[in-house]
């Protein structure tokens, strides 16, 4: 079956073919690291990690892109009232985004390129445009014309006339108010960087086009990003790439919201969730089920309740896995999904339809485990392994398994302590009422069993030999 995906600029499902056969390059917007991420941030992360996933399992060779802008106006403002400088705050954040994409399980990109990387690229775009006479100098600033190129608001699908982009603060000497800035000019403090029309610094825009053109060409596969980013964000890209002569992207992938009360998260309504705080309240695993399970262009509504039904879901499937290996064995994935999954994946990733394929054999492979069917736990417990792959949730695989492991061995060691403890309660009463035997019996049970008994002041102690 064809691979196909709802494309943004087409407002339809297309089949998808790649630039080159093959390959899929992706282009996806990343973190603007003013803050540390909340859910609704990386739920972009966790949708665009199983697309890829799946183009992999499909045998394409991926290039996966990542920006980070590391400045804008939001953390220029917060290294004036912090006292802090501006690339501090970025990276801070920057490094909290990267923890947020770990704990999910996340692949990490190909290539992660930050915006203040690329000014030499920026500036070789805006003198293109400038030549081509679509964009202008004015009062140090640098604009793109609107109306000089035709195809403006085709993504979003706007009419111009109606169209209301007022100027924003120090954006002066603009031909049209709906004109949008590439490079702004310096203000007294902030962080510049010299062009051949004034110091300034990148406009939110600029930074992404220059960034594609360097990683993935003139022309790309998919771009990707929320759909809060349409526009402004991705309509001014596509304007400005296609000005200067570029093809740009071929399809435009977006994800919906994750909202609270019906309001897209945000901090800036003081409704976020930060992901730090979530992994220390859900597993992580859990979280990335609750994110990456529903389909990727439909809304999530956040909720407690929603989330302790994403962990009793996941806890179904990982049960089974667990107990078909502790009767079978060790239960490698099959080698292909089942054909009811790779159809649902392959119809613009259909993460619902494939789930309930998981849940379903997960149903079967229970019933084989209740009637001693061994042959058949292995072949339905392999390809619920094989979908949970795909989807980055099989809890037998890294970093599932390995963080799994972390937990249970501290849970292990907190129950040997506690019994160790009172063995040599039991040895100390034994010393008490001078039973010396019985107390030397039991530190040289304890000793052959690979512990050293330590008697101090404080009472006795222990540790592994």
């Amino acid at each position: 079956m064809t691979l196909r995906l709802y494309d943004t600029s087409a407002r339809k499902i297309r089949d998808f073919n790649p630039l080159v056969p093959g390959c899929v390059s992706i282009y996806l917007c990343g973190a603007t690291v003013q803050a540390a991420p909340h859910i609704g941030h990386i739920r972009s992360g966790v949708d665009f990690d199983i697309m890829r996933r799946w183009f992999a399992y499909r045998g394409y060779d991926v290039v996966f892109v990542r920006n980070v802008t590391d400045i804008d106006d939001k953390i220029i403002a917060k290294s004036a009232a912090q006292g802090r400088p501006w690339w501090s705050i970025g990276y801070e954040n920057e490094l909290a985004f990267d923890d947020a994409y770990d704990a999910l399980g996340c692949l990490p990109p190909t290539y992660q390129p930050r915006a203040t990387g690329h000014v030499p690229e920026m500036i070789e775009m805006m003198r293109t445009l400038i030549d081509r006479g679509h964009a202008y100098p004015a009062d140090g600033n640098v604009y793109f014309d609107v109306r000089s190129f035709p195809g403006y608001l085709s993504l979003s699908n706007q009419d111009l006339g109606h169209l209301l982009q007022p100027s924003g603060e120090g954006e002066t000497g603009k031909r049209d108010p709906r004109d949008f800035a590439l490079w702004k000019a310096a203000k007294p403090g902030e962080p510049s960087w010299e062009t051949p029309w004034g110091r300034g610094r990148p406009g939110w825009h600029l930074e992404c086009s220059a960034m594609v053109r360097k990683y993935l060409g003139p022309a790309f596969d998919i771009h990707g990003g929320g759909i809060d980013l349409i526009f402004p964000h991705h309509e001014n890209e596509l304007a400005q790439s296609c000005a200067t002569g570029d093809a740009f992207a071929r399809y435009w992938v977006h994800n919906a919201w994750v909202t609270m009360s019906g309001e897209k998260m945000s901090k800036s309504l003081g409704n976020s969730v930060l992901v730090g705080e979530m992994v220390k309240r859900w597993r992580p695993v859990v979280l990335r089920y609750y994110l990456g399970t529903p389909h990727y262009r439909s809304t999530i509504e956040y909720s407690q309740e929603a989330l302790a039904e994403a962990e009793s879901a996941f806890g179904r499937i990982e049960g089974f896995l667990h107990r078909a290996a502790e009767q079978t064995g060790e239960v490698a994935p099959a080698a292909a999904v089942p054909d009811d999954f790779a159809a649902a994946m392959d119809e613009d990733l259909g993460v619902p339809q494939a789930l309930a394929a998981v849940h379903t054999t997960v149903r079967q492979g229970n019933a084989a485990l209740a009637e001693g069917d061994k042959e058949s736990v292995v072949a339905l417990a392999a390809q619920v392994r094989a979908m949970l792959a795909v989807l980055g949730l099989d809890p037998l695989a890294a970093p599932w398994a390995d963080a799994d492991a972390g937990a249970r061995g501290e849970e292990l060691t907190g129950v040997v302590d506690t019994l160790v403890r009172l063995v040599l309660t039991q040895r100390q009463a034994a010393r008490e009422r001078k039973d010396y035997g019985t107390a030397d019996a039991i530190r040289d049970e304890l000793q052959s069993a690979g512990l050293v008994i330590e008697d101090t002041p404080n009472g006795p102690r222990w540790e592994l030999s």
